[in-house]
């Protein structure tokens, strides 16, 4: 098979790989469940309406969904595959009959989004979501979830704090309408700082001073402090974006977490309406989430606070090492010709499941250090470790045999 065969932006996930993966599964879930989360799926597939007629999805992330008409009888609805998964999960507690009760909820789960060339088109993410929780509380609940997650797995992680309300207030008193601020917004997160100049000759008193206080990341709270002090006189309507975030900046610091800001730093900048964070490891982003009070409501829930994060699989395995691949503990070997001598090869294996003893039932040459058990007319040969054979008549004698020799 060759690469040809496979669909441009999409990975085979091989043994080693699937090792990671659960292994970053089986974290995810422990630290979740003892932080009170219960499991949830929402369908791969869903109405193309529900991430269009609300708004609910940003135009970016709108160009890049998989959508196709789901027939049904003589018409036929267009549908799309999961693009997101926040948004299915405020649909389903729209849907719910818990309205009015905090909501917590974790998953894990593919997104399927279109990409240029050979990039990942399908994304395996742990997410959660809090549904009816209030700031900061909820916001420094999913940073220490997302960041106890990743210590259990042993990664060293830099955490960054921002709030798009901050640039959604400087290009609002800059006379930018809805539009024009996505578009603003873009394009200094393409890295075109020269936007900063354009805005500030809309401001007055703007002057190289605005410029300087965007375009760089600061250390903790008394960056937020000195940035409500500086930018707080030209554009007053951050000061409420910038308490928010001193609270959740605050309260990290009290609990030993160090943390930068950074006035930019997620791309859906109408999706999110206060704290939001971004966790990387050696530069590379591991984890993104915020708050976004407006999206329940724009599923047709009520209006509640809520907030969420998602881990990126791929990017956490590619900075863990690998899991070391536990071999079988015994080859078995078929060696008796017939269905009397399957039946026996079998009867073995069933006593070694019976025994949580691993096997491989194979007819190729023994691995060094592995047990190996022959199926013969006359029962059964273990070779283990290099020992002297051992003739058994019994299946059973063989498995207890072996697992003495654990002992």
């Amino acid at each position: 098979m060759t690469d040809s065969m496979r669909c441009r932006g999409m990975r085979d996930l091989a043994p080693e790989d699937m090792a990671l993966f659960r292994q970053i599964e089986t974290v995810f879930r422990d630290v979740c469940t003892g932080w009170g989360y219960q499991e949830l799926r929402t369908p791969i597939v869903e109405h193309l309406h529900l991430f269009t007629s609300a708004g609910t999805l940003s135009p970016q992330m709108l160009g890049r969904v998989y959508s196709f008409l789901d027939w049904d009888g003589w018409s036929g609805e267009r549908v799309v595959l999961r693009p997101d998964s926040t948004i299915p999960v405020a649909r389903a507690y729209s849907e719910s009959a818990a309205l009015g009760e905090v909501w917590k909820r974790f998953y894990v789960q593919n997104v399927l989004r279109f990409a240029s060339g050979d990039d990942s088109r399908e994304d395996w993410q742990c997410g959660i979501e809090l549904i009816g929780d209030s700031q900061p509380v909820a916001d420094v609940e999913i940073i220490a979830i997302a960041c106890e997650v990743l210590a259990n797995l042993g990664l060293d992680v830099q955490i960054t704090l921002s709030d798009p309300a901050i640039m959604r207030a400087v290009l609002a008193r800059a006379g930018y309408d809805a539009t024009q601020q996505i578009d603003q917004y873009d394009r200094l997160l393409d890295g075109n700082v020269e936007v900063l100049d354009e805005i500030a000759q809309r401001i007055d008193g703007a002057g190289a001073t605005l410029r300087a206080m965007l375009s760089l990341e600061g250390e903790g709270s008394a960056y937020i402090r000195n940035l409500s002090g500086t930018l707080g006189a030209l554009v007053p309507e951050v000061e409420q974006p910038l308490t928010n975030l001193l609270s959740v900046s605050a309260i990290l610091e009290s609990l030993g977490r160090n943390h930068s800001v950074s006035p930019l730093l997620v791309r859906n900048f109408e999706y999110y309406t206060g704290p939001v964070f971004r966790i990387k490891s050696d530069g590379i982003t591991l984890a993104g989430g915020g708050r976004y009070n407006d999206l329940i409501g724009l599923v047709g829930g009520p209006d509640v606070p809520a907030s969420g994060f998602a881990l990126e699989m791929e990017a956490i395995m590619s900075v863990l090492p690998p899991v070391g691949m536990q071999p079988p503990r015994v080859l078995v070997r078929p060696g008796a010709q017939g269905d009397q001598g399957l039946a026996a090869t079998f009867a073995l294996t069933s006593a070694l499941r019976g025994a949580g003893v691993g096997f491989l039932i194979s007819g190729g040459a023994i691995a060094a250090g592995e047990a190996e058990a022959v199926v013969d007319d006359g029962g059964y040969t273990l070779r283990l470790n290099g020992a002297a054979p051992q003739r058994f008549v019994a299946a059973t004698e063989l498995v207890q045999a072996l697992t003495a020799a654990d002992g």
